[in-house]
């Protein structure tokens, strides 16, 4: 009696082993969205109940302008943007491939974040509104809604919106154009801009466009109001 009280457990670990095994295996979409969970992990993370997470640092890039996200895909390859997990993950797509890639996250509906609150005193408040709007004429600092639109949701078919990003992502990206980490093609623009811009007015404007409210809807503008205020070799 006592041997045949634990062959039981074996014989039923066996049946679901079997089972198991005999399970049909599920097929995996061969889809471009499957393909790239790997981009949504961060640039698209949601939470438990599917509401979009305002990260801290990783940008949205659903709705961004197709030849803006291609640019940047090809600034990590060639080496004008440094991010090792960026590099390694499409350093050796082809040419084709990353045009497809920009073209599936520039298709999709902008995601519309909570505003950040805006940490600023007045005088900051103030000077980040007039960097936006008005620029700084005597330091040669366009105002930002003349680049990337007076809604600041970008211009097709390369400038990307300013809305909805993370107040430390901007931060990050201003610092890394003004020490050449992050570059762009000549003339880099933004660059530029960056070397004229003291940490005070960075802080000022990356708070003040954290703190704006974004729209659903908040799609990039089809054509530039006018000439654009400096030469921009990402934007032709």
């Amino acid at each position: 009696m006592p041997s045949r009280r634990f062959r039981w457990p074996a014989a039923a670990l066996f049946c679901a082993v079997t089972s198991v095994a005999n399970a049909a295996p599920q097929p995996v979409p061969d889809t471009l969205t499957q393909r790239l969970l790997a981009c949504a992990t961060c640039h698209a993370r949601v939470d438990a109940r599917g509401n979009p997470v305002n990260d801290s640092f990783y940008p949205r890039i659903g709705g961004k302008p197709a030849g803006y996200l291609y640019h940047q895909l090809r600034n990590f390859q060639d080496g004008r943007r440094h991010y090792p997990v960026m590099t390694y993950l499409v350093g050796h797509l082809p040419d084709a491939y990353l045009r497809e890639i920009a073209a599936h996250f520039a298709a999709q509906a902008p995601t519309a974040l909570p505003p950040t609150p805006m940490n600023l005193s007045p005088a900051q408040r103030e000077r980040g509104h007039q960097l936006v709007h008005e620029g700084d004429r005597a330091r040669s600092i366009p105002a930002c809604i003349a680049c990337h639109g007076a809604r600041l949701t970008g211009v097709q078919p390369a400038i990307p919106g300013l809305l909805g990003l993370p107040r430390d992502y901007i931060n990050a990206q201003f610092g890394a154009w003004r020490n050449g980490v992050r570059r762009a093609h000549a003339p880099d623009c933004m660059g530029q801009v960056a070397a004229r811009l003291s940490p005070d007015d960075v802080a000022a404007v990356s708070g003040w466009l954290a703190a704006q409210p974004m729209r659903s809807d908040a799609r990039p503008a089809e054509r530039s109001a006018g000439p654009l205020p400096i030469p921009c070799g990402s934007a032709p």
